[in-house]
């Protein structure tokens, strides 16, 4: 009876075993993505990215997409729902979303992206040696704001008064509650006057009262709130006669005067490699942090045509693309 048993067991085992094997085989990784906005331009190039490493939605890459549509309190929530489902990777759009992840879970790794200081708000230890389950492309270098500030004040030469536009909401940005982000402004002659605007979507609409008190120059802070509404924010801002500058490329594009910062595209991007890297079993916390390492200027001479501004050559020899 026992041989039996045993012959039996074997040969269950036979059976069993291919069918196991091949199920694990045929596992379709899940990436759980979360995002503070209903659409973020990080997304388009992030996709983009994964064809190109060979991964297709819908038969070897499954993507669970999780939005707090604004509200930044649903973050942790969604995060935490992402957790339950399992997923092999978390991607993390911008630093509150990153800050949600890594609340959730220590043992799922997590990609940050487009994360503005990871090391200050305590997402990695250092950019080289992450130490714990995140890591990805940051986006902000230092000195892009006073860069920003200096384009802006060599374009318009007879400002007076900078109106910043912020996200109180965005824990990366606090420290500019201070004398942070004023320095830059006042070493070259500005006043400079803090515009706290939280995530709502009827931000636009508040623009103009936000941007008014400024009687030369507007600029906005990169941030997820201003990414989606980066056109509509340049508009307004040239209805009131108000030169604008943005960390990203929508601003000059939407009528903005002109826009500086990294290539946001070639971060989105970035994301992919390193989901690829982790699903081949790569550890987050070898897998160094990465800042941008490619920036551009981009300037609207139709805008400076109708602010009656003269765009110094030394701005248009540095611009990586001139918008006629």
């Amino acid at each position: 009876m026992r041989r039996i048993g045993l012959a039996v067991v074997a040969t269950l085992g036979l059976v069993l075993a291919p069918v196991t094997t091949e199920a694990q085989a045929g596992k379709v990784p899940r990436i759980g993505y979360l995002s503070p906005t209903l659409s973020h331009p990080a997304e388009a190039p992030f996709r983009e990215g994964l064809p190109e490493l060979g991964y297709v939605e819908g038969q070897n890459i499954a993507i669970e997409f999780r939005s707090a549509q604004g509200n930044y309190d649903r973050l942790p929530g969604l995060a935490a729902e992402l957790v339950r489902l399992k997923v092999d990777v978390i991607v993390a759009i911008v630093t509150q979303a990153a800050l949600a992840a890594k609340q959730a879970t220590s043992s799922i790794p997590i990609v940050m992206v487009g994360v503005a200081d990871p090391v200050g708000v305590g997402l990695v230890t250092s950019l080289a040696h992450p130490g714990g389950n995140v890591t990805g492309p940051s986006s902000l270098a230092a000195g892009v704001v006073g860069k920003q500030f200096e384009a802006l004040k060599e374009t318009a030469r007879s400002a007076v008064e900078v109106a910043v536009l912020w996200n109180p909401a965005n824990s990366a940005f606090k420290h500019y509650s201070g004398k942070r982000p004023r320095m830059p402004a006042e070493n070259l002659g500005c006043a400079c006057t803090l515009w706290k605007r939280g995530p709502p979507t009827s931000l636009a609409r508040h623009l103009p009262q936000s941007l008014a008190p400024a009687r030369k120059l507007s600029l906005f802070l990169v941030d997820p709130v201003f990414a989606r509404l980066g056109s509509q924010i340049a508009h307004q801002a040239a209805q009131l006669h108000l030169p604008s500058v943005g960390g990203e490329r929508n601003n000059a594009d939407g009528g903005g005067l002109l826009t500086y910062g990294p290539r946001y595209a070639d971060v989105w991007k970035r994301a992919a490699y390193f989901v690829d890297k982790i699903l081949k079993g790569a550890k987050p916390s070898d897998l160094a942090a990465e800042q941008p390492t490619k920036f551009e200027l981009v300037i609207n001479m139709k805008t400076a045509k109708a602010l009656g501004l003269t765009i110094p050559q030394s701005i248009l020899v540095r611009a990586d693309e001139v918008i006629q």
